[in-house]
This record gives structure tokens, C-alpha cells and sequence, in this order.
């Protein structure tokens, strides 16, 4: 394939969302992209070539001495970056109340409108209609695999919510957890859980189920990140409370984004207030706001995600899997490649080789084999400059 068309490829693949303010909460320092331990985890089986064994806005990541009371899993850097070799996808536990919004924020993260297609755990599609009837219901299967064609790199498990305090749900996500967390086939393993919290019902931002999950769900190395989701309904919270105040129609509007920017501070305070007593507190939060919008921006999540992952590999499979931004892919390569390279001296960089750190820098994007010439100019441009500065 030509250069010209790889390129136009790789662009249309990876442009970033453009858009109006699509998320909220604290961000650190830029060059500080989050905890890299040793530990390690996994992804699964599904149709797209595993082995049979696999939002402007504020994010925090919040790592925390780990309550886990499971074994703690330490392989060195050699096993482990064979180990990471093995997972291929990218896999996520969402969960949540109904309708917190979880499909919406899958199909942004994949660029898509369409429904995920759905797998059984051993690869096998399953009928959309039956699923949809099933769910109908009230039956919901955890074990089912989401995967969005537009970006298959990442697998998808939903929970159904279990805020209605069925014990036997509650068994089922935790038996799933329990697993996925720590299963010998590295496919099937789960990197990160994304629980969402909806603003819709605000007066009631966590539910005694939630605080139970973060009470008794001992999740291991696998971090927790927070989604405060629909935060756009704090918006008609934020004029009515300005007109309970006594102001005009107008004047509610005029002050309405700030007030809901008042609103979400309060709340968001009080989310991490009470989960962050809890046994096992999430790693992260993050608030999303328009998603509802097809160009919602999600690279904050991508971001927050990766900050609390505990294996370099794990960040570098997310990174080369997102396509929100390759801006991220750029700011990844730079603060966790060249800064690596930059740190071995003169000597160490006259010593290094060029070739093996390129490949480093470019394993931090998405479909190498399109990387267009330009892409690779610029990583040789890289390979020079570590090259010739003096630390």
C-alpha cells in the first residue's frame, strides 16, 4: 500500500473527536502517566484472531496502597513483557445501574453507532434477537463478550445492574470478578472495571449496593475507575435551584453551566467521600459529560485508565487500541519510550540501538504496518535526538 494511503488510513482511523466539554474531575502532571507495577493481567477468546486460552474535562487517577486481601501476582520485566505478548485485546468490565449510560460511552470509545455483536465465552456469536429477548426477561449473562467491529481490540463485559439487591446477581458479577482477575488463560482476564454512577438521581449518588460491591469485591490487581455518567442532567438541577433563588428565566441560564459546574464538584466529592471508606475504594474517577454526542471526546478516560494500570504492557496495549486521540499515542511514546532513552546517558544512547527503539516508540501506536513514512521519519527524528543530547 502506498504511502499517501496509509497514511489517509491511519488518520481516518485515529482523528481525534472534535467537540465541546466532555468530561470533568483533577488531572496531575502530564509527564506522570500513573503507576507501573509488576503486576500483570489479561484479555479473551472472540472471533478476531485470539488464541483459544483471549471527556475538555478533568480525570483523576487516584492509586491507592492496595486492601486487596488475594495473593499479589510479581514476575520480572523479561517474563513479563513475553507474558503481555501472549494478550491480544483489550478487556473491560462496565457496571452499574440501568440505564447509567454504559452502551452509550462502549460505542464512543469504539467510534461507533452500531450495537456491539456478542459472543458466547468460547467465541461463539450469538444472536442478537435472542440476546435482546433474554434481557427482556430480566436475564442478563456476564460471560457474554461485546465487540464493536469498528474497533475490535477491545472486549466488553456488561453487569447488569444489581441495585434491586438480588443476592444471586450480586454472587454471579463477583464469582466473575473473582475469576477473570486472576484465570490462568491470559485472554480471558479483565485489565480494568469501569463503574458508572449516573447523575439523573443525584440525591441518591451511591446506593447501598454500590457501596456493598466496593465493601466485599475484592477486585485484586485489577483497578476500579469511577464513571460519573449523565452529568448533563444536572444542568435542569442547576436552573431550578437558581430559580428556587430567586432569579429571572434569564438569569438562571446566564449562571446555568456554572451552577452545574457547582453541582458536579458537590456531588463528585461526595461519591469519592463515601466509596473511598469503603474496604476495596476505586482507583479512579472520572466524570463524562455529552456523550450522547457522536464526537464526544474520550480520550480522559483513555488517560485516566492508563494511569492506573499496573503493568507498562497493559498501558501499551490500551494506548495502540484506543483511537479517541493520537495525541495520547504521542504523549505515551514520548514520556515512556524517549524519557526511558534520554535517562541512559551519553554513553548509553551511543550504545543503543535504533532500530529496537523505534520499534518501542511505534509500539505505542495503533496498526503499525500503516504507519505512514511521515510517522517514521519522525520516530528516526526521535532516535537521533536521544541519540545526540547530552543528559
Amino acid at each position: 500500500m502506498a504511502p499517501g494511503r496509509r497514511i489517509k488510513k491511519w488518520f481516518k482511523a485515529l482523528s481525534p473527536a472534535s467537540g465541546g466539554d466532555s468530561h470533568h474531575a483533577s488531572q496531575g502532571d502530564a509527564t506522570d502517566l500513573g503507576p507501573v507495577g509488576t503486576g500483570t493481567t489479561g484479555a479473551a477468546i472472540n472471533p478476531v484472531g485470539d488464541a483459544a486460552s483471549a471527556v475538555p474535562a478533568q480525570t483523576e487517577a487516584t492509586p491507592q496502597a492496595t486492601t486487596s486481601s488475594g495473593p499479589v501476582y510479581r514476575l520480572d520485566s523479561k517474563m513479563a513483557n513475553e507474558y503481555l505478548k501472549m494478550i491480544e485485546r483489550f478487556r473491560i468490565l462496565v457496571m452499574g445501574r440501568a440505564n447509567a449510560g454504559k452502551t452509550t460511552i462502549l460505542q464512543r470509545v469504539c467510534n461507533s453507532t452500531d450495537k456491539p455483536e456478542i459472543f458466547d465465552g468460547k467465541g461463539n456469536k450469538i444472536d442478537s434477537d435472542v440476546v435482546q429477548g433474554t434481557l427482556t426477561r430480566g436475564y442478563h449473562n456476564i460471560q457474554h463478550e461485546l465487540v464493536f467491529q469498528s474497533n475490535p481490540g477491545f472486549v466488553f463485559h456488561d453487569s447488569c445492574g444489581f441495585e434491586a439487591g438480588s443476592t444471586q446477581q450480586f454472587d454471579q458479577m463477583k464469582d466473575f470478578v473473582a475469576d477473570h482477575a486472576v484465570t490462568t488463560r491470559v485472554n480471558e482476564r479483565i485489565h480494568a472495571i469501569w463503574f458508572c454512577i449516573p447523575m439523573t438521581d443525584s440525591h441518591r449518588t451511591v446506593t447501598a449496593a454500590e457501596q456493598k460491591f466496593f465493601n466485599e469485591c475484592d477486585t485484586g490487581h485489577v483497578p476500579v475507575i469511577v464513571l460519573v455518567t449523565k452529568v448533563d442532567a444536572l444542568y435542569l438541577t442547576a436552573i431550578r435551584e437558581l430559580l428556587d433563588g430567586g432569579l429571572t428565566i434569564a438569569e438562571a441560564k446566564a449562571r446555568a453551566t456554572e451552577k452545574q459546574e457547582e453541582l458536579l464538584e458537590k456531588w463528585l466529592g461526595h461519591v469519592k467521600h463515601e466509596l473511598g471508606m469503603c474496604k476495596f475504594p476505586p482507583k479512579g474517577y472520572i466524570s463524562l459529560q455529552k456523550m450522547h454526542q457522536e464526537n464526544a471526546d474520550c480520550t480522559p478516560l483513555m488517560e485516566c485508565t492508563a494511569n492506573v494500570l499496573n503493568e507498562e504492557g497493559l498501558q501499551r496495549l490500551l494506548i495502540s487500541t484506543q483511537q479517541s486521540s493520537i495525541g495520547i499515542c504521542v504523549k505515551y511514546a514520548v514520556n515512556k519510550t524517549l524519557r526511558h532513552y534520554m535517562m541512559l546517558g551519553l554513553k548509553g544512547r551511543l550504545q543503543m540501538d535504533v532500530k529496537s527503539f523505534e520499534a518501542d516508540l511505534l509500539s505505542w501506536f495503533p496498526n503499525c504496518e500503516y504507519v505512514s513514512q511521515f510517522m517514521v521519519c519522525w520516530m528516526h527524528y526521535l532516535g537521533l535526538l536521544a541519540l545526540c543530547m547530552v543528559g
